[in-house]
């Protein structure tokens, strides 16, 4: 029973992976950093108040930039840990050594995910300790903690099921990178510019006498699928509010962020599943 769950992939590609130094090294560093950060953060506004205390509201400030960093380091470091997973392989030619094997196309591709989002998941609950620290000074609830921690989850597998996509479509990884990285781009950056022409256009006046346009499902599609938009909504849900107001769409938006990086994560997949096989026959 336990062998029809079990996926060699996986468990070869996280050895390999967190026996190097380079993967400890980068944990380090990364904890180094944003040690600096939140220590650098206290500092300095303790001694703009002057009597050395903490408000819960500056607490919330800090809370609030460090997780948009997080959710900027999700985006950018996702795509190079994913975008060579199947595409390296075809370049050392090791690709169709490991197609021979008794492993499933759907044991090697979500092997090869879960294998390569796995340093970037590591890297968000090591920083628990010190991201946590919010709690001591109040100001933030534990319930917002463990949303954006989800959204952080979501977000990573839809940006490595992408990645893991190109890379099997494509045969070099740099081409599977630039794609991927373009990808992320239009979701982070272009989504948000076509919610600012939206916006823009559902205020010019639609009638003789003035009036705006009230219903905006597009404008508000654009917003609910941006990364950045998310976590502006998650840390100040007045926000969310106002973008209700302004398009006339009731719904949340994180319903459509998750119904939305669930379906990319689900065809993504299916995609990679379906072309890893047929690619090695169209190689031969």
């Amino acid at each position: 029973m336990m062998q029809r769950f079990s996926n060699p992939v996986l468990m070869k590609e996280l050895k390999l992976r967190f026996r190097a130094f380079k993967s400890f090294s980068g944990l380090m560093f990364y904890l180094f950093l944003l040690f600096i950060f939140v220590g650098g953060f206290l500092s300095v506004f303790t001694q703009f108040t002057g009597t050395g205390f903490f408000r819960p509201s500056e607490s919330f400030i800090m809370f609030s930039v460090i997780s948009v960093l997080q959710m900027a380091l999700v985006m950018f470091i996702t795509p190079g840990l994913t975008a060579g997973a199947i595409s390296s392989e075809r370049e050392r030619q090791t690709l169709n050594i490991l197609l021979t094997t008794t492993q499933s196309s759907t044991q090697i591709i979500i092997g090869k995910l879960l294998s390569s989002i796995a340093f970037l998941i590591l890297l968000l609950v090591a920083g628990l300790p010190l991201y946590s620290i919010v709690f001591l000074f109040g100001g933030v609830s534990p319930t917002q903690l463990i949303t954006i921690f989800l959204s952080y989850l979501l977000t990573v597998v839809a940006i490595g099921s992408i990645g893991i996509m190109f890379s099997t479509i494509t045969k070099k990884t740099i081409v599977s990178m630039i794609a991927t990285y373009g990808a992320m781009i239009f979701l982070g950056a272009v989504t948000a510019f076509l919610f600012f022409v939206g916006f823009s256009l559902d205020r010019m006046p639609t009638s003789p006498v003035g009036g705006f346009s009230t219903n905006s499902p597009i404008t508000f599609f654009w917003a609910s699928i941006n990364p950045g938009a998310l976590m502006l909504t998650v840390l100040y849900p007045e926000l969310g509010t106002e973008l209700s107001n302004l398009t006339g769409i009731s719904m949340p938006n994180w319903v459509v962020y998750i119904i939305f990086y669930s379906l990319i994560t689900v065809v993504c997949l299916w995609i990679a599943i379906r072309k890893l096989r047929a690619n090695m026959k169209h190689s031969r």
